[in-house]
């Protein structure tokens, strides 16, 4: 195990940078609970690698090799170990290059997420790619094209500065020769070092950087020829299922293996805890594992009946939670006009990404390679070496483009399970996950409870401000709002359930209630909304994005009315602003959305038609967060693991959704993976509050006002 130094030095810089500290499974800290697996956790030496290169030394490699290559025939080969997860970065990534490297996007082939060929990264989260692999991957592409025109002027005896690199080659004006990159390179390796400042191209004079672009390898994806990690084969593959314990925190007490070991092509793989089976077809193996007996012992455990009480009575006096005090709070609320209190609450909820976890693993000898979907390929890499006790030399892993994540597929559960029983069995083998292991053994969004107090003058100025969050997480904790007195807390608790990354991490949650007061307060005070916010914002970013989301919403033009109401929310987190205007009508007790305008402002846009699906695809998937999901628990057992009993948005659920791209050629691009999910779930619940008169506080919000309501009697 890490040393606890230096796990705190870890979480005080999670809490500094505004990242939820709970975070640290990214790193490899997180405790594996149950699902049959060895408990691993990373080296110091690991999680400081993993912790970003920039933050804890790691620096990244400076020759254009590593990053980049150009073909004899001209095709370029870009590598990161950045991954798509259905987000859209191979294809912005293969723009920000072509823009800088002044090829067409069709020339270039970008290897992701494969730890033999692409240079280490941290991986792909925390909305971090647009904002740190783009700029990396520009500047290689500009030092690429640099390079070339000087190799040009060479052959030419030219001066580098009167020739022109265009369309894939430079050009000589003077004689009107030109030749082409791949002629320039014979396809050899650019071995040079990035200079220190290679000339980026200015936003004003992109031309492929900024436009609507359709995903680079769309074709694959919808005839059915991409292979998603599912879908992986290997010659001579075996499939593998794990006995799965009853319930979390469990022991191994006994074990009969005898049924499953006579049948015909079955391995039984035993280790301590774990058991495995092995089998030629998935089937096979589904029966095996079925057929072995399996006793354990497992101690009691929370439900979601005493959920928010637990986590007020279990917070973690070892852990290092985050405080944040300005002013005096108790004074200021003394001598105020208005003041508030109020507590909200969120669920677990799980992410039910499209594809489950699933991986194959080969063996060659010491040599182990293995396919899978993750988000942090290199962490993986180092847990399998750690795991099996050899160098990180000897393991590759590849991520194929996977089917979605939403922050939860950072740690390597099925690789390490497929890379046991492939080695166990002498072929290889594949896992893949069932939809009702996902919602068991991956981890889940952590529950939350958060006390808000806050208080205003008569005039509507925001005077104090006192925020805990117990559980969920202090990203996007902080307020925008201008106010002197603030006292904002985040406080860690023992979860009752294996926790970790979600998409937005505890910044929904935060969201949630911030908004939500504030629309309390406005109402208090007797001030509409969006005036309320804008009184007390300095922000001209945030500002601007409530103005648009409003104007484009037609804010104030319709009154909420009995069963129809509208609410408006927004905030600013990891450098990019969001505002959003819900509609709902009440129907039968059961708030549905009718129409949602959403303003999103991340610097410079890079792919306008890939950001569009980017904020569209967050809106809806909040809409679950909001309205329904929750996990269900007792005793260390998750009750609702299966579609049929947690509900995710249906069709029927998405309502009119229409986006305003702030476009700002003069900002830097931020990412935008994650904040545009986090303004609706306030938004609805406003508008709930403004057609019902009724304040739900409690996610997810349909059920909680059909209680309130007395609907379901």
């Amino acid at each position: 195990m890490a040393d606890s130094g230096f796990l705190d030095e870890i979480k005080q810089h999670e809490v500094s940078t505004g990242s939820a500290w709970f975070e640290l499974e990214r790193r490899g800290f997180l405790k594996l609970v149950g699902g049959g697996l060895l408990i691993c956790a990373a080296s110091p030496q690991l999680a400081a690698q993993e912790a970003g290169r920039r933050e804890f030394g790691h620096e990244l490699p400076k020759d254009i090799a590593s990053w980049l290559h150009i073909a004899q025939d001209g095709q370029v080969t870009v590598f990161t170990g950045k991954v798509e997860m259905g987000q859209g970065i191979r294809t912005s990534l293969t723009q920000e290059v072509a823009e800088e490297l002044h090829v067409d996007v069709t020339s270039i082939t970008i290897v992701m997420g494969d730890t033999d060929l692409v240079p280490w990264d941290a991986g792909t989260f925390g909305s971090r790619t647009t904002p740190t692999m783009g700029p990396e991957l520009r500047m290689i592409a500009a030092a690429a094209r640099e390079l070339l025109v000087k190799m040009a002027a060479q052959q030419w005896s030219a001066d580098p500065k009167t020739l022109i690199a265009a369309n894939g080659k430079v050009t000589n004006p003077a004689v009107d020769e030109s030749v082409s990159y791949g002629a320039l390179t014979q396809g050899q390796k650019l071995v040079e070092v990035v200079p220190g400042d290679p000339a980026l191209t200015a936003p004003t004079q992109w031309k492929i950087i900024g436009t609507p672009l359709g995903r680079t390898n769309g074709r694959e994806l919808v005839t059915g020829k991409h292979q998603y990690p599912s879908d992986i084969s290997r010659p001579g593959m075996m499939y593998g299922k794990i006995v799965r314990p009853s319930g979390f925190n469990a022991k191994l007490v006994s074990a009969d293996s005898s049924a499953a070991e006579k049948m015909a092509g079955v391995r039984v793989v035993r280790d301590g805890g774990f058991i495995g089976v092995v089998a030629p077809t998935a089937e096979t193996a589904r029966k095996a594992a079925g057929m072995v007996k399996a006793e354990w012992q497992v101690p009691p455990q929370p439900s979601n009946a005493t959920l928010f009480d637990y986590l007020r009575k279990n917070v973690n006096a070892n852990e290092r939670g985050m405080q944040h005090v300005t002013g005096s709070v108790e004074q200021a609320r003394a001598g105020a006009d208005i003041k508030l209190e109020a507590t909200y609450t969120l669920q677990y909820i799980a992410h039910t990404p499209l594809e489950p976890r699933a991986a194959v693993a080969e063996w060659n000898g010491d040599k182990l390679t293995v396919w899978t979907g993750s988000q942090r390929p290199f962490a993986i890499r180092d847990d399998l070496a750690q795991t099996f006790r050899i160098s990180p030399d000897n393991v590759r892993v590849l991520i194929p483009d996977t089917g979605s994540a939403y922050g939860g597929k950072h740690t390597g559960d099925a690789a390490v399970e497929a890379a046991r029983l492939a080695k166990a069995a002498g072929k290889p083998v594949k896992v893949n996950w069932t939809r009702e292991e996902e919602f068991t053994w991956a981890y889940f969004r952590p529950a939350g409870v958060i006390d808000v107090k806050s208080a205003a003058k008569k005039d509507g100025t925001l005077v104090a401000w006192e925020f805990h969050n117990y559980n969920s997480g202090p990203s996007g904790i902080m307020t925008p709002y201008d106010v002197v007195n603030q006292a904002i807390s985040f406080h860690p608790v023992d979860s009752p359930l294996r926790v970790g990354s979600y998409r937005g991490l505890a910044a929904p949650a935060n969201f949630f209630a911030r908004e939500s007061q504030m629309d309390e307060l406005a109402h208090a005070l007797g001030m509409e909304a969006l005036e309320f916010r804008l009184k007390n914002l300095s922000d001209a970013r945030l500002r601007a994005v409530f103005q648009a989301a409003a104007e484009k919403f037609g804010w104030g033009n319709r009154k909420s009315s009995p069963g129809r109401g509208f609410g408006i929310a927004g905030g600013t987190e990891k450098g990019s602003y969001i505002a959003t205007c819900a509609e709902v009508e009440i129907v039968k007790g059961i708030p549905e959305i009718r129409r949602v305008v959403e303003a999103f402002e991340c610097g410079a846009v890079v792919n306008p038609d890939g950001l569009r699906n980017q904020v569209e695809g967050a809106i809806v998937q909040a809409i679950g967060g909001a309205l329904f999901e929750q996990i269900r628990f007792e005793n260390g057992r998750i009750l609702n693991a299966r579609m049929a009993k947690y509900r995710v948005p249906r069709f029927a659920d998405v309502p009119k959704i229409e986006v305003v791209l702030v476009d700002r050629k003069d900002l830097p691009s931020a990412g935008a993976g994650e904040t545009p999910n986090m303004g609706l779930a306030p938004a609805v619940a406003n508008a709930i509050f403004a057609a019902t008169a009724i304040r739900v506080r409690d996610m997810p919000l349909a059920a909680n006002l059909w209680f309130k309501t007395g609907a379901s009697k």
